[in-house]
């Protein structure tokens, strides 16, 4: 059975710089190409090159068929790149890096309770201590799911459950955190929320994510810096970063009332209907 969450030190392909200390995940000259039916070879990335540094979120926006999702299987490792290297870094202590892998859909198993389901991932690679289960109880807490830590799922709302999987996520102590648009199907309050706890979660434990989103706005109001992925075969168009002058602390809401917000926003937005207009054998 596969792994609701992905999790892996990753192995390198090919020589290449080794991931500075400071950086959580370095992509080296990244080329990967499908097998169409035809037999023809149908390139996804050519030469593909960016990093990732302790503790910063960076999403990634491009248009549907950039290839977002499969640059997220080549970094976590159930893709094995053709060409160019994945690079996690390792930790503060030297021990190796871990990545964990939160899909879109929150894939709690009905039978388990949330508490079990929480320490899933934990058990698909060692034995669950005592001092896991006690820290999946902290965790479920400050979700404020304790009271719910013998439910089912079936008793959790849709924005509940995808805070067990964040908890189920995170327990497996990752260094770097690859959401896939883990937050389209909320509804608008409950998306801000957990974009709240992500951004608190780099925070309190230093956690680096890549998030891939189709939202410019959840792309602005929770990064560092926004990567757009655009052409065929998909290079980086545009590495933007994000520096906002909110009113007090950065939250999910006071980032979207920043002054600089809709300046982010038609950049993006002017990148991608201009990659649409291209990819449509339209001039832009």
């Amino acid at each position: 059975m596969s792994s609701p969450n992905f999790y892996s030190p990753h192995r390198a392909e090919v020589s290449a710089p080794a991931a500075k200390p400071s950086e959580r995940l370095r992509v080296c000259e990244l080329s990967h190409a499908f097998q169409a039916a035809d037999g023809d070879s149908v390139p996804i990335f050519d030469r593909l090159d960016f990093s990732v540094g302790s503790g910063e979120i960076v999403s990634i926006v491009g248009r549907s068929g950039a290839g977002k999702s499969t640059l997220f299987n080549l970094i976590s490792g159930l893709l094995t790149p053709q060409s160019g290297r994945v690079e996690v870094g390792r930790r503060a202590d030297g021990g190796e890096g871990r990545i964990a892998y939160m899909l879109q859909k929150d894939l709690l198993l009905p039978w388990r309770t949330v508490l079990e389901n929480a320490v899933l991932g934990i058990e698909l690679y060692r034995k669950v201590r005592r001092e896991d289960i006690e820290r999946a109880r902290q965790m479920l807490a400050r979700y404020g799911l304790d009271s719910f830590a013998d439910a089912h799922p079936h008793a959790l709302s849709g924005g509940m459950r995808q805070r067990v999987a964040l908890t189920r996520t995170l327990l497996v102590d990752p260094t770097l955190v690859l959401l896939d648009e883990p937050f389209s199907a909320l509804d608008y309050e409950t998306r801000l929320t957990l974009e709240d706890d992500v951004m608190e979660l780099r925070k309190q434990n230093g956690t680096s994510v890549i998030l891939v989103t189709h939202d410019i706005e959840e792309a602005i109001a929770m990064s560092d810096r926004v990567i757009l992925l655009g052409g065929r075969p998909a290079c980086i168009e545009d590495n933007i970063d994000v520096r906002l002058s909110t009113s007090g602390p950065r939250t999910a809401v006071s980032a979207r009332e920043a002054p600089e917000f809709r300046a982010y926003h038609s950049r993006i937005w002017n990148g991608l209907r201009g990659h649409s207009i291209q990819h449509a054998g339209a001039s832009a």
